[in-house]
């Protein structure tokens, strides 16, 4: 699956660039759907490893191509997210 990273995560995250967010993205623990759709189609919402030791958050939509655009990722995950996937910050499944 390709990923396209919006401008404004650069931007807000001078630290992250596309080359993170491609690898976290391949690299995700977990990716889950968000009921409802986004300005681009379907919302996906997960965590990976960007390869420097970080955990990325990632929120990104379904392009009609099948690509990801990426348009939110920071590090380190929100614990909204988190509970949001059912896990802690250690990565262990909740429950």
């Amino acid at each position: 699956m390709q990923v396209h990273m919006h401008p404004r995560v650069s931007e807000r995250h001078p630290e992250i660039s596309i080359l993170d967010v491609e690898r976290a993205w391949t690299e995700a623990f977990v990716i889950v759907q968000r009921e409802g759709e986004g300005l681009h189609g379907p919302v996906l919402v997960g965590p990976g490893d960007d390869g420097h030791g970080r955990t990325l958050e990632m929120v990104g939509s379904v392009l009609q191509d099948g690509s990801v655009l990426v348009y939110h990722a920071m590090t380190p995950p929100s614990q909204k997210v988190l509970d949001e996937l059912g896990r802690d910050k250690g990565g262990r499944q909740n429950g």
